[in-house]
């Protein structure tokens, strides 16, 4: 594939680019959609994937996501209550974006010890 150069992309403001990172941005989002490609979780199974996420801050973002269409909360009438989080169909076609960027990690972030040791090496 030939690689275009930036400066020949349009990205000005509103542009698929950064509608895209709005709708997955910020530090819980792609962790927490990532983690529902397994399936259908409860909020409690989300937040023991997601230790250090607060479970105020939690909320919101299951929230934002779920106005932005990427994934479906459902509420059964049980006592006590239980409800389930999945990826809406929207979601569901972002896996292949989540596996690109956990790929991508994969191979450029390395563990600070093995970066430290390629550089003493």
């Amino acid at each position: 594939m030939a690689r275009v150069p930036h400066a020949n992309l349009d990205c000005s403001p509103g542009c698929p680019v950064e509608g895209v990172l709005a709708l997955i941005g910020g530090k819980w989002k792609g962790l927490i959609l990532y983690h529902l490609l397994d399936g259908t979780l409860r909020f409690n199974e989300i937040r023991r994937r997601v230790p250090n996420v607060t479970q105020r801050m939690l909320t919101t973002q299951l929230r934002e996501l779920e106005a932005d269409g990427l994934l479906v909360r459902t509420v059964y009438a049980e006592v006590p209550p239980r409800v389930e989080y999945s990826l809406s169909p929207r979601g569901q076609s972002l896996e292949p974006i989540i596996l690109a960027l956990k790929a991508w990690g994969e191979e450029h972030l390395r563990p600070a010890t093995a970066a430290s040791a390629v550089v003493a090496a």
